[in-house]
């Protein structure tokens, strides 16, 4: 079933029948966004874990241990894994030209962006793993937030943070529950979809969670409203509904 027959379905189970050309041009001028992790998220691994756990140095497992404890944010945590890799920029090339993405996540894309809803991807991970990993799907167009990986040397590493908040609860890497703030001052309605840790604070905070693994946990305990899903494809059989919601605030459709 293609995009569009997912569209057509959803809205003709919702008994409406002319909402499909109608949201078209509620597209061009969407409220809606769409953050997306990135790390088990969009990817069907953590890229941060592969690198350290193939190139990795002493240190790496203790500085993982205390940020699980909670000693130390994932900032702090990432930053010093970052600096025990060693390992060639052919080396990361090759072991990032690997790992692969939700087969259905480029299809979730195009249903969005045809519907004038940009898809970003925010992630506490590493920058320059996610433009590769994208590239190689054709999904580099996509803005992302992340972590900057940057080379000291020929087989030295290490980050820097240009979206840390010192305020961050989490003390992550790239805060999440910023970016939502600055769209929603724009008057931005957020979809956000993600897995883990970093999710847990900003799930709090947007209009939409689809959640996967560790988030729907954390989603029960804290009785916040999500979606469960276990990948892209949940998720593209999901968004119809939130255009459709879209058209009800725009037109009064029922």
């Amino acid at each position: 079933m293609s995009e569009t027959d997912v569209v057509q379905v959803a809205i003709a189970g919702a008994g409406t029948s002319d909402v499909l050309d109608r949201l078209r041009p509620v597209g061009a001028d969407s409220p809606w966004i769409i953050l997306c992790d990135f790390d088990g998220t969009i990817s069907q691994c953590d890229v941060s874990d592969a690198l350290i756990e193939r190139f990795g140095g002493d240190g790496c497992e203790a500085l993982e241990a205390a940020w699980v404890r909670g000693d130390i944010g994932s900032r702090a945590c990432m930053s010093g894994q970052i600096a025990r890799l060693t390992a060639t920029k052919a080396e990361i090339d090759q072991l990032l030209d690997t790992i692969d993405i939700d087969p259905h996540f480029a299809g979730f894309v195009r249903l969005a962006e045809a519907q004038g809803i940009e898809v970003q991807v925010v992630s506490d991970g590493l920058d320059y793993a996610i433009h590769r990993i994208l590239a190689r799907f054709d999904l580099d167009h996509l803005p992302v937030r992340a972590n900057r990986l940057l080379q000291r040397g020929e087989q030295a590493w290490y980050l820097e943070f240009p979206y840390a908040n010192d305020d961050c609860r989490q003390a992550s890497g790239n805060c999440k529950c910023r970016r939502a703030a600055a769209l929603q001052a724009n008057r931005q309605r957020i979809l956000f979809v993600g897995d883990g840790t970093s999710d847990f604070c900003v799930s709090s905070r947007v209009d939409v969670v689809l959640a996967k693994d560790r988030l729907i946990d954390h989603c029960r305990e804290h009785n916040l409203a999500f979606h469960p899903i276990k990948g892209f494809q949940d998720a593209l059989d999901l968004l119809p509904h939130v255009m459709q919601e879209v058209a009800v605030e725009a037109w009064g459709v029922a």
